[in-house]
């Protein structure tokens, strides 16, 4: 056998078995998010949140939302966080120096004044230039603070800084969140037995075409848009099947920055949250998690499968390009800083197995598949493939890409079901047709300037424009 044949041999077999063995990875998540899933929809259906909302006794939350040039929808989208149930909340705007009219439109909005605040400064920050309450006893709930620009890190870490409850619940600020997603949010600390609850996810959906009144959610629409249509089917395969598996495991690293909650006293001690990278949010749960296996305490990271909080996704391929390229930086970024975990057992579950599978299936899945591309042309052009194993090959792995969407789907439909109609689920099934050709390989493509940018040390952040939930609705155009 010669040189050039067997290397063909062992990059054609390396290939298959890395495809083998995320198929398997696939299916486990599958199959295991369905017990998680009844489980949680079991015990919750039993739940009164009504006596936790109204309870003065119940634990202390601040939400934090970072905002940066947000007038378009800053003040619907604090109207929202206003309108929680839950007693016990405080919410934190953090002003980071927006050059838009964010500040001015809060301050006009909310009848805001500035106040003398002592701020305890756990977590070194950038410079606070003012924090606001409102002369209205209305909105007593309500702090802005205005900060100089330091980037979504250091926004939060100001947040964190001036908060004055035990837990935090951090989200983007362009989010609308349902009214007891504070509520849901919480229980999970509530009812901690031998290990301690340090972080809890919530899912995240898509807005876009949805009807947006007054900062609540009036009606679930499936959007319009292309883009947006796949992310939602995205979001729904991401959330519904792989968080609820990884957590079920206690293998959860990602808890969307969109969404979710903290112990506080826990992620001041890990450090809070790092601003060397993009990936925060990531970076954060990574962080806090390393924190408890290093001081040898038990733990969970948990997850809640309802859909609790809907954000406006990217709608053309510039934005979403942008936000993809930031997603594999800040993934590369963190298992960097944390590298020491790569197959360490002093780290259990966390070490054997959560980072290596992040290693190998999410951050150099793009690199491989783009390798295997390029191995793919250069067979084709000495003319060493066998087409009908290609062609079959390549039909399996587009079929059961297809059914696993249709699973997720599925799972959708079985549980909370956001998309009522019979036409929307039946687009949402046809655009799952296109992914392989279309939406995927424009991701890998932005993952790759991701890699391209990371080794060119490119640290922006990436503007991300928004059209705002007041726009009106056009078919095929939002």
């Amino acid at each position: 056998m010669s040189v050039w044949n067997f290397l063909t041999l062992l990059l054609t077999y390396g290939i298959f078995i890395y495809a083998v063995v995320l198929i398997s990875f696939y299916l486990w998540i599958g199959l295991y998010s369905i017990g998680a899933t009844r489980k949680y929809m079991r015990k919750n259906s039993i739940t009164d949140y009504r006596l936790l909302a109204s309870s003065p006794h119940a634990p202390s939350v601040s939400i934090l939302a970072p905002a940066y040039n947000e007038g378009a929808n800053i003040v619907e989208n604090v109207r929202s966080l206003l309108s929680l149930y839950y007693s016990n909340l405080e919410v934190i705007i953090i002003n980071d120096g927006s050059k838009d009219d964010s500040l001015q439109k809060l301050i006009a909005a909310y009848d805001l004044e500035k106040t003398p605040h002592h701020v305890q400064y756990k977590i070194a920050t950038k410079e606070i230039r003012g924090i606001y309450k409102s002369k209205n006893p209305a909105y007593k709930k309500l702090v802005v603070v205005d900060k100089v620009n330091g980037g979504k890190a250091d926004a939060l870490n100001v947040g964190i800084n001036v908060s004055a409850n035990n837990y935090i619940v951090c989200i983007d600020v362009d989010c609308i969140l349902e009214q007891d997603a504070v509520l849901k949010m919480i229980k999970p600390f509530l009812e901690e037995t031998d290990k301690k609850v340090i972080a809890t996810g919530g899912v995240v959906r898509i807005a876009n075409s949805c009807i947006i009144k007054d900062g609540r959610l009036i009606k679930v629409n499936l959007p319009a848009n292309y883009w947006a249509r796949m992310q939602s089917l995205e979001y729904i395969r991401a959330f519904i099947l792989g968080r609820m598996a990884w957590a079920r495991m206690n293998g959860l690293m990602l808890i969307s920055g969109a969404f979710g909650a903290f112990d506080k006293e826990i992620a001041v001690k890990a450090g809070g949250y790092n601003h060397k990278t993009v990936g925060e949010d990531m970076e954060l749960v990574v962080r806090m998690r390393r924190y408890m296996e290093e001081a040898q305490q038990p733990y969970q990271v948990s997850y809640i499968p309802d859909p609790l909080c809907w954000t406006e996704a990217p709608s053309n391929t510039k934005i979403l390009g942008r936000q993809r390229n930031r997603w594999t930086r800040g993934t590369i970024e963190t298992l960097w800083f944390h590298r020491i975990m790569f197959f360490n057992p002093r780290y259990h579950l966390l070490g054997m197995v959560s980072y290596p599978y992040w290693f190998f299936f999410e951050m150099l899945a793009p690199l491989i598949e783009a390798f295997g591309i390029v191995v793919f042309l250069l067979m084709a052009i000495f003319q060493l493939i066998n087409w009908h194993v290609f062609i079959a090959l390549l039909a399996f792995i587009v079929s059961f890409g297809y059914l696993y969407a249709a699973f997720a789907a599925f799972m959708e439909v079985t549980t909370y079901n956001m998309y009522r109609r019979r036409t929307d689920m039946m687009k949402l099934l046809l655009t799952a047709l296109t992914e392989p050709f279309i939406f995927h390989p424009f991701v890998v493509w932005a993952a790759i300037k991701g890699y391209i940018d990371y080794l060119r040390k490119k640290n922006a952040w990436g503007e991300m424009t928004r059209q705002g939930f007041g726009t009106p609705i056009i078919p095929g155009k939002n």
